[in-house]
């Protein structure tokens, strides 16, 4: 497997564990038990900083442009709809941080969350089992090699040095907390 693609599926990886957590969160705010909004308005900038600008950013911006270069369509083909399900998932961020406004609607927080997760988690697969390896048959290993490049230049522009690895942490403060036996 290509670095590029290893690069996207260790992020999915990040991305899926980020949403046991916000799932523990929503959780709490159904139950208005121990519900940290501060938490909550956190992890929804983690979203959307790490999952959408970064990864989703990595996808729309790099990957997907080489695919269809390749002759892999978007219209009417996987690529479109995972386009279309980034957008779905756009709409429930924003849903979830309005939510999360003011007094807070913690009700319509926790529906946002869960179908944010099951949209998330079914797209992830999606392009884990179909996407990327339709993307790896038809990109040459050259390709490949120059979308990783592309990625950590992404990275760099887009989120900036260092902050990755910022995003990670956050991401293990949270487990501390919120993943306990």
């Amino acid at each position: 497997m290509s670095k590029a693609i290893q690069d996207l599926m260790h992020e999915h990886e990040a991305i899926l564990f980020a949403l046991e957590i916000l799932d523990k969160m929503a959780a709490q705010a159904q139950s208005g038990e121990n519900f940290n909004a501060r938490d909550a308005q956190q992890m929804v900038g983690f979203l959307k900083e790490f999952a959408d600008a970064c990864h989703h950013g990595k996808e729309e911006g790099i990957l997907f442009p080489a695919m269809e270069a390749a002759g892999i369509p978007n219209e009417g083909g996987p690529i479109g709809v995972m386009l279309s399900e980034h957008m779905q998932g756009r709409e429930h961020i924003r849903s979830m941080s309005k939510a999360l406004e003011g007094a807070g609607n913690l009700s319509y927080f926790a529906q946002e969350v869960r179908a944010y997760i099951e949209l998330l988690a079914q797209h992830i697969e999606k392009e884990n089992q179909v996407l990327f390896p339709m993307g790896e048959r038809v990109l040459t290993p050259e390709a490949l090699d120059s979308l990783y490049d592309r990625f950590e230049d992404h990275e760099e522009h887009v989120i900036g040095h260092g902050r990755h690895e910022e995003l990670h942490a956050m991401l293990a403060d949270f487990e501390k907390k919120y993943m306990k036996s």
